[in-house]
C-alpha cells in the first residue's frame, strides 16, 4: 500500500462511477419494457441475463422446506442467534405516535404509520448473502410493514441458495421471487400480474440494480444509492499492524472498487501495516479482487497530530470507521461523519456485518455526511396532527391571516377570516 503524508494530499474524496450512458440507457429500456409488458418481459430478461428460463418465479413452500432441511444445524444456530441480536437492536429504534395539548384547546401530534409494502433485493447468482436478508427484513418487520417481498437472481439451476431460502423462512418472509437485476426493481416498482407493486425498495446490487433504483425513485422510495464498500481505520502508535491489515483486507475482498484506508499518527505503524497487507494478501482466496482494491483505491495516510487525523476521517465520512487508539472513547465524540463506528481493537468491522445487532446497510462514498444506516424509521411515515379549538382560532386567527397576506395568498387569509366572522357552528343546529 502507498504511504503518504496528509500534508501532501489536497483532497481525500474519491469519485465513484455512477454508470455509463450506455448502462443507463439499457436500464431505462428494461424498466419501460417491464412496465409495459410485465411478466413476459421479466421472463425474457431472466433468460437473457441469468441464462435460465423460469415460467413461474414464485418460491414455493416445498422449496422453502427443502432448503431448511438442507441447512446444517450449526449454520441454523448461527443464523438464528444473529437474527435475535439484530432484532433486539432494531426494536430499540421503534418510534411511537405522540399527542400534546395546550390550555387553549389546541391538540398537536405526530402519527407514525408503517409502509404497506416493502421490496427487498438480495444479491445472488453465484453467491449467497443471508446477512442482506436479515438486515433489510428486520427493520421493516419491526416498523410494522405487513407485506415484505424478497427478490433475488436465480442460479443456473433456476433455484435460490438453500441458505438464502432458510434465512427468509426463518424470518417469516412469505413472498419470494427468483428474479434479479433491473427487471426485478421494475417489477417491484410497477407491478406485474404475478407481483404486486411495493412502496419502497431496499438492498444492494450491481450497477444495473443501483441505476434502476435511482431511476424509479419518486415512483417508489429507495434506501440509498450504495457505492463500493469502504473502511477507514484511525490508529495511533498503540495499533497492531496485523489486526489493521486484516481489517483493511476484509473490505478489499468485496470488490475491486472497494476502498481500505489507514489514517495514523505513527509512521512505524504505517510501514508495519503495509508489510502485513502484502503478506496477508498472498493467502486470500479472493486475492485478485482484494489486490486490485488495495492497489487502485486504498492508501495509508500519516498525520502529524491526532487532531489532523480526526479531521481527515471526518472529511472522508466513511461507511465503516474503526478506532484503533489507546483511548477510543475519548475520540468518538469528535467523529462527525461515519456510517458505523467500531471502538477498540476487538471490534473488527465484520462483527457489525453479521452479528452484533446494528444494521450493515450503511451510507457510502462520503454520504455519511448527511445520511444514516438503514433503520426502522426508514419503513415508516409521519403524519402531522392539528386540531384547533375555537378559542385558539380566535386568539391566533388574525396573525395567521396576516401571515398569509404577507405571501399575497388572499384565499388563505379569507379561509381564516370567514371563521372569525361567523363563529362556531356557523349558526347550524342539529335536528332530533
Amino acid at each position: 500500500m502507498n504511504i503518504v503524508s496528509l500534508e501532501e494530499t489536497p483532497s481525500l474524496k474519491r469519485s465513484i462511477d455512477q454508470g455509463t450512458g450506455t448502462q443507463r440507457e439499457a436500464v431505462t429500456g428494461i424498466l419501460q419494457q417491464v412496465k409495459e409488458r410485465g411478466d413476459e418481459a421479466v421472463q425474457e430478461y431472466t433468460q437473457q441475463f441469468d441464462k435460465v428460463t423460469i415460467a413461474d418465479p414464485r418460491v414455493t413452500e416445498e422449496e422453502l422446506s427443502e432448503a431448511e432441511a438442507a441447512v446444517g444445524e450449526e449454520t441454523r444456530t448461527v443464523i438464528r442467534e444473529a437474527i435475535e441480536n439484530i432484532r433486539d437492536f432494531h426494536e430499540r429504534q421503534r418510534q411511537e405516535t405522540w399527542i400534546t395539548t395546550k390550555e387553549d384547546g389546541t391538540i398537536l401530534g405526530q402519527k407514525i404509520t408503517p409502509l404497506d409494502a416493502a421490496g427487498v433485493y438480495v444479491p445472488g447468482g453465484r453467491a449467497a448473502y443471508p446477512s442482506s436478508i436479515i438486515m433489510n427484513v428486520i427493520p421493516a418487520q419491526v416498523a410494522g410493514v405487513e407485506r415484505i417481498v424478497m427478490v433475488s437472481p436465480p442460479q443456473e439451476n433456476g433455484k435460490l441458495e438453500d441458505i438464502v431460502l432458510f434465512t427468509a423462512k426463518e424470518l417469516g418472509v412469505k413472498e419470494i421471487y427468483k428474479i434479479g437485476g433491473a427487471q426485478a426493481v421494475a417489477a417491484l416498482t410497477y407491478g406485474t400480474k404475478t407481483i404486486d407493486p411495493v412502496d419502497k425498495i431496499t438492498g444492494p446490487g450491481n450497477i444495473f440494480v443501483a441505476l434502476a433504483k435511482q431511476l424509479v425513485y419518486g415512483t417508489v422510495d429507495i434506501d440509498m444509492i450504495a457505492g463500493p464498500s469502504e473502511v477507514v481505520v484511525l490508529a495511533d502508535e498503540s495499533g497492531h499492524g496485523d489486526y489493521i491489515a486484516a481489517d483493511l483486507l476484509s473490505q478489499a475482498e468485496h470488490d475491486p472498487m472497494s476502498s481500505a484506508i489507514l489514517v495514523t499518527t505513527s509512521r512505524e505503524l504505517a510501514e508495519e501495516t503495509a508489510v502485513e497487507v502484502k503478506e496477508q494478501l498472498q493467502t486470500l482466496p479472493k486475492k485478485e479482487i482484494a489486490e486490485a482494491a488495495i492497489r487502485d483505491h486504498s492508501t495509508i495516510y500519516v498525520a502529524d497530530t491526532l487532531a489532523q487525523a480526526i479531521a481527515a476521517v471526518n472529511e472522508l465520512a466513511p461507511e465503516h470507521l474503526e478506532l484503533h487508539t489507546a483511548k477510543p472513547w475519548d475520540i468518538v465524540s469528535k467523529i462527525k461523519h461515519a456510517g458505523a463506528i467500531f471502538l477498540g481493537e476487538n471490534s473488527s468491522e465484520p462483527i457489525g456485518d453479521y452479528f452484533a445487532g446494528p444494521n450493515h446497510v450503511l451510507p457510502t462514498n462520503g454520504t455519511a455526511r448527511f445520511s444514516s444506516p438503514l433503520n426502522v424509521e426508514d419503513f415508516t411515515k409521519k403524519s402531522s396532527i392539528i386540531s384547533y379549538s375555537e378559542q385558539a382560532l380566535r386568539e391566533n386567527g388574525g396573525k395567521i391571516a396576516a401571515f398569509a397576506r404577507l405571501e399575497n395568498l388572499e384565499a388563505h387569509a379569507r379561509a381564516i377570516d370567514i371563521r372569525l366572522e361567523k363563529g362556531a357552528g356557523h349558526g347550524k343546529t342539529t335536528g332530533s
